[in-house]
Formats: C-alpha cells, sequence, structure tokens
C-alpha cells in the first residue's frame, strides 16, 4: 500500500485595501521612511480598518477562494485550524467562527497559538490529522490582525506589523509529494522578550492593564533579532541535511517576512541566492501566522509540480521551525 502524505492542494490569500505606509508613520511616530526601509525592509503594510470586523473576516475570503477554486461544497471540510495570535475572542475560536462564516457545518476546528510559527504549527498538527487515514479536507490557516494589539505611539513596534490572512486546503496523496519533513522548536524562556502581557489569566484585563499599555506587543528587538537569525537559519539548514538536499534542489525558500536581515541570513545559510526566496515584507509588513500563506499565494503561479520548498519561521516564545514541502500541482495558467 503506497504511504499517505499530505498535500497542499490549494491556497488562498486575502489582504486588506487599506494601506499604512512609512510617509503615514512619519506623521504618528517619530520614524521616517529610509530608517524602516533599513532595518526591515517593510515600505508599507495592510490594515483592517473596518469597525466591527475581526481576524475572522480576514480569513473568510482566503478560504472562499480555495472553495471557489476547487469547486468545493463547504460541507466537505472536515476539519479548520487556525493560527492566531488575535483570535476574534478569548473564546470560541476562530475556527469555529469562521466554520459558521463559511457555512462549515460539517467540520470540527481548534485555534493554535505559537505566534509568528502559528502556520508552521498548524501545518503540521493538520498533516497528522491526515496521514492518521480518518480525514480528507483539512483547512489550514494563517491569519492576524496585528493593528489590534499595537501601540501606534511606539515607535520600535508599529513600523512592523500588518493584517492578513492566508490558507491552504490539506488532501491525502500517495504521488510521493507533500509535507515531507519537519523540525518544529519551543523555548520558553523567550517570553520575556516577545509577548503581550495583559488579557490572559495572569493578568486580567483591568484598568490597570489598559493604563499600563499591556494589552500591546512588547518586543526586545535587539534579543529577538539575535535569536531569530541562528534559530530560523539553523534548522532551515539543519533539514536540508537531514534530508540531503543541496541548495541545488531547493526550489523555493518560503521564509517568516519579519525583516529582511533575518531573510538573508537565513537564505545565506540555506547557500540560497535571493531569486529562490519569496519575499513580500515590503508590502505588507509582518503579518505574523499569515506571512507564509500570504507568500504561497502570491507564488503560486510560479509552483510546479515536484518542486522542494523549504517553509521557515521564527516567533515569540521563541518558536522556531522548518518544513520540507514537495509541492503537489502546477497551477493551470
Amino acid at each position: 500500500m503506497a504511504k499517505i502524505t499530505a498535500a497542499i492542494t490549494a491556497v488562498g490569500g486575502y489582504v486588506p485595501e487599506y494601506k499604512l505606509t512609512n510617509k503615514d508613520l512619519e506623521t504618528i511616530v517619530d520614524t521616517n521612511d529610509e530608517w524602516i526601509k533599513t532595518r526591515t525592509g517593510i515600505s508599507e503594510r495592510r490594515i483592517l480598518k473596518e469597525a466591527g470586523k475581526a481576524s475572522s473576516d480576514l480569513a473568510v475570503p482566503a478560504v472562499q477562494e480555495i472553495l471557489r477554486n476547487k469547486n468545493l461544497d463547504p460541507l466537505e471540510i472536515d476539519c479548520i485550524i487556525v493560527g492566531t495570535v488575535t483570535p476574534d475572542m478569548v473564546f470560541p475560536a476562530t475556527a469555529n467562527i469562521l466554520a459558521n462564516k463559511i457555512g462549515a457545518k460539517n467540520a470540527w476546528g481548534f485555534d493554535v497559538s505559537a505566534a509568528c510559527c502559528g502556520f508552521l504549527f498548524s501545518l503540521e498538527t493538520g498533516v497528522n490529522f491526515i496521514q492518521s487515514g480518518k480525514y480528507k479536507k483539512v483547512l489550514v490557516v494563517g491569519v492576524d490582525k496585528m493593528s489590534a494589539i499595537v501601540d501606534y505611539t511606539d515607535r520600535t513596534t508599529c513600523i512592523i506589523f500588518g493584517d492578513g490572512a492566508g490558507a491552504v486546503l490539506l488532501e491525502p496523496s500517495t504521488d510521493e509529494t507533500g509535507i515531507l519533513d519537519s523540525i518544529l522548536k519551543t523555548d520558553g524562556s523567550g517570553v520575556e522578550f516577545l509577548h503581550m502581557k495583559a488579557g490572559g489569566s495572569l493578568e486580567p484585563a483591568s484598568i490597570e492593564t489598559v493604563t499600563s499599555k499591556k494589552h500591546f506587543i512588547y518586543q526586545e528587538g535587539k534579543t529577538v533579532f539575535k535569536h531569530a537569525v541562528a534559530g530560523m537559519a539553523d534548522v532551515s539548514a539543519e533539514i536540508m541535511e537531514r534530508n540531503n538536499l543541496s541548495s541545488e534542489d531547493v526550489a523555493w525558500l518560503v521564509p517568516h517576512q519579519a525583516n529582511m536581515r533575518i531573510i538573508d541570513a537565513t537564505a545565506n545559510r540555506m547557500g540560497l541566492s535571493k531569486d529562490k526566496v519569496m519575499i513580500n515584507i515590503n508590502r505588507y509588513g509582518n503579518t505574523t501566522a499569515a506571512t507564509i500563506p500570504l507568500c504561497l499565494w502570491e507564488w503560486q503561479n510560479q509552483l510546479k509540480k515536484g518542486d522542494n520548498i523549504i517553509l521557515a519561521a521564527f516567533g515569540g516564545g521563541f518558536t522556531w521551525g522548518a518544513i520540507w514541502v514537495k509541492w503537489s500541482y502546477t497551477t493551470k495558467k
């Protein structure tokens, strides 16, 4: 009997229309376009401005694109896994809300909180559900409305983050394509350097937590940068080495879009030229769990069946990892 792998058979993505440019940020905080570009590579980011809209509203059009392209009835979806650190509510899960909005009445689902590794951790979970043989169609979504937790008076963080959603459909495959290997890591000692302190059971919302701005992202940039460069680059090289993949074998690196210098360091460690690296940080900023699926969405027309692709990320906590994908289809032009 042929081995069952979990294959990505469709991708979808969505970013809001509103663009927050570096020039716009110059009018809000003490920064400038050149400084932001030099240190991050970001020129603009997309922001969900409409009142009453949340992460699930970003995810809906991304998922609907998949349903349309696959001519798929939402009732056929077995499971929905949403990677996010900006859920619509503390509970119920955003996956629960999303299922209702797209009409996936037969699906169950849950959220995964792993910061910028949210999509990788969610994807690994979905892969195991497919390989178990129990589920045939699993939606994996990476989505974050980062503007909801960014302090736009903090010039160290407000320049980085944007809003967006990306999604993939996982289905069983027996043709030796699909997700073939993964290395995922966590180190909770990193919590002090990148977190949102309040809103959980440690510090429930109160007047004090709000006035102290504890419901916003906190990042100690230098420490996070140092660990991100080492973690993301090393794990990407490690997954290549353990699968005997050379730089010539790898068609694409799909890196988390946190910082151009981190992306460059990872590509260099893997021996990859820049034309093999998916980059959209300049237009979208860091959309946290959405960055990797958004890249797959934008580059899908350049992907061919059999391409070796490395997905890599580093996030708060700390979390980091890499996944080896042998792409499962060539998009019809």
